[in-house]
C-alpha cells in the first residue's frame, strides 16, 4: 500500500468518524453542531526533551485524531461530552473556570477556554461533544490533540482568527498553567501545524518551520509505532525533575537554554559544570539534550540527501542517550529497542516522555512483520502486555472536516 492509499484509508476513517461525533452531538445535547474539527496526535522522529531547551524537533502528526463537533452558546457555559467515557456532559460556567480546579479529561478542553479568556477572546460558551483514537497513555499526545481540536474549534466559532501558531501556544499555556504540566511547544505546534507526507522541522525558540517531505514507503521503508500500554505512575513527577535538572544546568552555564551550547563545546562546558555544580543528574541531562539537538541537525542532514536508511543509528543513538543520560527509559521500551534491532531494525528509540508509552522503529519493508512478530513474542515472554503495533503514516494537523 502506498503512502498516499494509506493517507486515503485514513481519510475515509474521517469522514465516517465526523459523522459519528456529529450524530453523538445531536443525541447528547439535542441540537446540530455548528461544525466539526478534528485534531491529530504525533511521534516525534527526533528530538526529544529539548522542545522546553529552545532545541530542535521533529514530530510528524498520525491518522489517529480527536474528532471534536461544537456549538456556540451565549450563556457563558461550556459544556463537555466524551464518547469514550461513561457518563453526563461536564458542565462549567467560563468564569468559574481557575486552574486546577478541573480533573481528568475535562481539564484539557476547559483550560483552553480559560486561556482563551486570560487573553481576553470573546469566547461565550459552546457545547462540545468529542471522540478519539489517540490512544491515552501511550506518548502520542492525546492531550495536545484534545487542546488543538478545542482551540480550533473555538477559534472559528467566535472569530478569533488565531494563526497555527497562535493556537499552539495558547494550547501549551492551558496545559502549563491550567493542567500543570510543565511541557514544551512540541505536541501543541505538531498537532497544530503538521502536514499530510512530512515530518515537521520546527525550532522551539522561535517557532521557525520547514515541511520535510518523509515519503518511506517511496523507499521501501516503515516506521512502526510499537505502543508498550505501560504508564509508570513516576512519570510526570519525574518529567518537571528533569525539566527543573535542565534549567539548573543552563543556569550554571550561565546561558539562557542548553539550546545555547553548541556540540562543539559539549566537553568544556560539561567541565565547568562539573566545578561549578558537581550534579550527576543535572550532567546527564545536558549531555543528552545538547547532543540530542546534534541528532536532529544529523537527521535532518541525512533527509535532504536522501539517505533514509542511514536514519536509524541516529535514532537509536538518541534512545541510548534517553536511557543512560536523561534516564527516562523503562525496561519495556528498552525491549521493544534491543528486540528490533536484533531482529533486522534499522534503528529504534523511545518516542515521547518516558517511563513508558511508544517507541519507533524504522525498518525495511520486507521486515516489517519479521519485526514485528520478534517484538510481540519478546514481550510475552518477559510477561508484558501484549503491545500494539501499527505503522506511522505522516498525516494533516488540525483541520475543520
Amino acid at each position: 500500500m502506498s503512502q498516499e492509499t494509506r493517507q486515503d484509508a485514513a481519510a475515509g476513517d474521517n469522514e465516517g468518524t465526523r459523522e459519528d461525533v456529529r450524530e453523538g452531538f445531536e443525541a447528547v445535547y439535542g441540537r446540530t453542531p455548528d461544525g466539526v474539527w478534528a485534531a491529530p496526535g504525533r511521534v516525534n522522529l527526533i528530538g526529544e526533551h529539548t522542545d522546553y531547551n529552545d532545541g530542535f524537533v521533529m514530530p510528524l502528526a498520525l491518522p489517529h485524531t480527536v474528532h471534536l463537533a461544537a456549538a456556540r452558546r451565549d450563556d457563558g457555559i461550556v459544556r463537555l461530552h466524551s464518547g469514550d467515557v461513561p457518563g453526563a456532559a461536564y458542565q462549567v460556567p467560563l468564569d468559574a473556570l481557575t486552574p486546577g480546579r478541573d480533573g481528568g479529561w475535562a481539564a484539557y478542553p476547559s483550560g483552553v477556554a480559560w486561556a482563551l479568556r486570560e487573553a481576553s477572546a470573546p469566547v461565550g460558551g459552546a457545547d462540545i461533544h468529542l471522540a478519539s483514537t489517540v490512544p491515552t497513555g501511550a506518548g502520542l499526545s492525546s492531550s495536545a490533540a484534545l487542546e488543538v481540536a478545542t482551540g480550533a474549534a473555538l477559534s472559528e466559532l467566535y472569530d478569533l482568527d488565531l494563526s497555527r501558531e497562535s493556537l499552539a501556544r495558547l494550547c501549551q499555556q492551558a496545559e502549563n498553567d491550567f493542567v500543570g504540566m510543565p511541557c514544551g511547544i512540541m505536541d501543541q505546534m505538531a498537532s497544530a501545524c503538521c502536514t499530510a507526507g512530512h515530518v515537521l522541522h520546527l525550532d522551539t525558540r522561535d517557532l521557525a518551520q520547514r515541511q520535510v517531505p518523509f515519503d518511506l514507503a517511496a523507499e521501501g521503508l516503515r516506521m512502526l509505532v510499537v505502543d508498550t500500554r505501560v504508564k509508570h505512575t513516576l512519570a510526570d513527577g519525574a518529567y518537571a525533575g528533569r525539566r527543573r535538572a535542565c534549567e539548573a544546568g543552563a543556569a550554571a552555564l550561565g546561558v539562557p537554554a542548553l539550546r545555547d551550547v553548541s556540540h562543539e563545546e559539549l566537553d568544556a562546558a560539561l567541565a565547568r559544570l562539573d566545578e561549578r555544580l558537581d550534579d550527576p543528574e543535572v550532567r546527564g541531562c545536558v549531555r543528552h539534550v545538547v547532543t540530542e539537538n546534534r541528532r536532529v541537525e544529523e537527521t535532518i542532514a541525512l533527509l535532504d540527501a536522501g539517505r533514509t536508511r542511514e536514519v536509524g543509528p541516529v535514532l537509536s543513538a538518541g534512545h541510548a542517550s534517553l536511557r543512560d543520560d536523561f534516564r527516562v527509559s523503562c525496561q519495556e521500551l528498552d525491549l521493544v529497542v534491543d528486540t528490533a534491532l536484533a531482529a533486522g531494525a534499522l534503528g529504534a528509540r523511545m518516542t515521547g516522555g518516558g517511563f513508558g508509552g511508544s517507541a519507533l522503529v524504522l525498518v525495511e519493508e520486507a521486515d516489517t512483520e519479521k519485526v514485528g512478530a520478534a517484538v510481540t513474542s519478546a514481550f510475552a515472554s518477559a510477561g508484558h502486555l501484549v503491545p500494539h503495533l501499527f505503522e506511522a503514516v505522516p498525516s494533516a494537523g488540525a483541520r475543520r472536516l
